[in-house]
């Protein structure tokens, strides 16, 4: 009998996946990856994933479906991995999206290494996204089938290697059939709400949670337009996204919006809003997943950010690991540091990261 090693976050779609991987014939067991502790631990609240409740509603499901339950304390990954890449991200004026490195660096490389050592055949995970074998033996990374809860985009960096030992009994169901399936269970988590912010900021101010985790204060410095006009005071650099209107705390006569960040003479330049359009883009550490390489020009439709709808684009590798995008329209507030992720229908060709 094949084995199963499920990441169990104590929401419910974790607590699905295992009773339908149980179902499908694996000998289970669940394991919660203790990521962080101290502050950010204690003050996690029901929006994040990392109560202190979880780990007992994990426990619960796996009592009532009668399989092994471990914590896996995997602290010293997710601060190198997880945290300290999201940090220097923000410092150098990107914008990262964590989760996309949890998947790759925790979830489906130090997790599923452990899963191997242990003698599992597969790691499972609550993700709505599922696998396929194509003609040519590639491993492919599909879209659910609840496009509302589509979550490839943060998966497209996961290997040949890591795809072949990944299992999303998810992939097939919608959001609600499997808050229904789980009522039909009697899960204790069976209507508990999705997580929605980053695990580890507690309060959603991740400005305050660099500022906390690294004992650094970052200075303020001028918001300027692009012609270099001093427009007013920003109160830290790490604290604006590119795109962003709202929070800027100045008067201005008409809307402006964070274009770039100056780090060498800390400024946030701003624009209007027609000023944030742009055709193309280039992304680096790529990973491509349903070919080997793209030799030549290729269309497909590309998302920049997670809930951004696919854009039509032709992409072009220019090296071993760099790509360059340009879209049919142009994209507004494309931002260093998010992943440009490319689908052919329903299937991801790949990504990077954008610069």
């Amino acid at each position: 009998m094949k084995k199963a090693l499920i990441a169990m976050s104590g929401g419910v779609d974790s607590s699905v996946a295992a009773y339908l991987t149980k179902q499908a014939g694996f000998e289970c067991a669940g394991v919660t990856l203790k990521l962080f502790d101290g502050e950010a631990a204690d003050a996690c609240g029901e929006k994040t994933c990392c109560s202190l409740d979880d780990i007992e509603d994990a426990r619960s499901v796996c009592l009532r479906l009668g399989i092994p339950y471990y914590v896996y304390n995997f602290k010293d990954s997710f601060d190198e991995q997880v945290i300290a890449r999201f940090i220097r991200a923000y410092e150098s004026g990107a914008t990262p999206n964590p989760c996309i490195d949890c998947n790759r660096y925790i979830k489906f490389e130090r997790l599923a290494r452990r899963a191997e050592e242990l003698g599992f055949d597969r790691v499972v995970t609550g993700h709505y996204a599922s696998v396929e074998r194509g003609t040519d033996g590639r491993y492919l990374l599909k879209k659910a089938k609840d496009l509302s809860k589509d979550q490839s985009y943060v998966l497209y960096s996961l290997t040949q290697r890591q795809l072949k030992m990944a299992y999303f009994p998810l992939g097939g169901m919608t959001k609600e059939e499997a808050r229904q399936l789980a009522e039909s269970l009697d899960f204790i988590n069976a209507r508990k709400r999705d997580s929605q912010d980053i695990c580890f900021v507690p309060d959603g101010d991740y400005a305050a949670f660099i500022e906390r985790y690294t004992g650094k204060r970052y200075p303020c410095g001028e918001f300027v337009d692009e012609d270099g006009n001093v427009l007013g005071e920003h109160k830290g650099i790490i604290r604006y996204t590119i795109g962003q209107r709202k929070g800027l705390g100045l008067a201005l006569p008409h809307p402006m919006y964070v274009k770039e960040k100056d780090l060498a003479g800390n400024k946030v330049i701003l624009c209007e809003n027609e000023r944030l359009f742009s055709q193309s883009l280039t992304a680096k550490d790529i990973n491509l997943i349903s070919v080997e390489q793209i030799g030549a020009p290729m269309r497909v439709k590309a998302r920049v950010r997670y809930n951004q709808k696919e854009q039509p684009a032709t992409v072009v590798q220019l090296d071993e690991d760099t790509i360059s995008v340009s879209f049919d329209e142009p994209q507004r507030a494309v931002c260093k540091g998010q992943a440009v992720v490319l689908y052919d229908g329903d299937y991801v060709v790949g990504g990077g990261t954008i610069v």
